[in-house]
């Protein structure tokens, strides 16, 4: 049994300013900085075996205050990437609500196949362990969807720095 401690990064700047950030890097503010040390506080006692984030910046700077706290390092991986919003990226996210998706928006059936693939990378590659990934709003929300069977919309928004316990056999 594997216990995923599925965690979304602290606020970012784009946050703050509600611009869509997509697979852009992005950086925590000050208040995401302090967010991710309130998660480093809450998970120092946790056992945890791993370190797991996103490969974009703001889900690395995350995962890494609380990994410096624990005294451990960060692997990254791209299947924790933020769904890619296409021509959505950088736009502010108020003036897009009902316009129709850029056809290069990540279909949805590829980004529950990437949420399907990290929770099976997880259970093969760390069985027994305990694993914080540091994802991403709409991908933790896809792993989830995948992992209870249920749609996304089933399931509840997670604020940043926020944790989900999943149990994967």
């Amino acid at each position: 049994m594997t216990t995923l401690l599925l965690a979304r990064h602290g606020e970012t700047f784009d946050n703050e300013n509600q611009i869509m950030q997509g697979q852009t890097q992005g950086s925590l503010n000050a208040r995401g900085i302090e967010q991710a040390k309130q998660l480093a506080e809450e998970m120092k006692n946790r056992g945890i075996d791993v370190f797991l984030a996103s490969d974009l910046n703001r889900a690395v700077e995350t995962c890494s205050i609380v990994a410096e706290r624990c005294g451990m390092t960060v692997v990254t991986t791209p299947l924790l990437r933020e769904r890619d919003w296409g021509g959505f990226t950088g736009r502010f996210i108020p003036s897009i609500k009902g316009e129709p998706f850029p056809e290069d928006v990540e279909p949805l059936d590829s980004m529950f196949d990437r949420a399907q693939r990290f929770l099976d990378f997880i259970s093969e590659q760390y069985q027994g362990k305990t694993v914080l990934a540091v994802g991403h709003g709409i991908i933790n929300k896809a792993i989830q969807a995948q992992y209870h069977h249920k749609q996304m919309k089933e399931i509840e928004r997670m604020n940043n720095a926020e944790v989900r316990t999943l149990i994967l056999p």
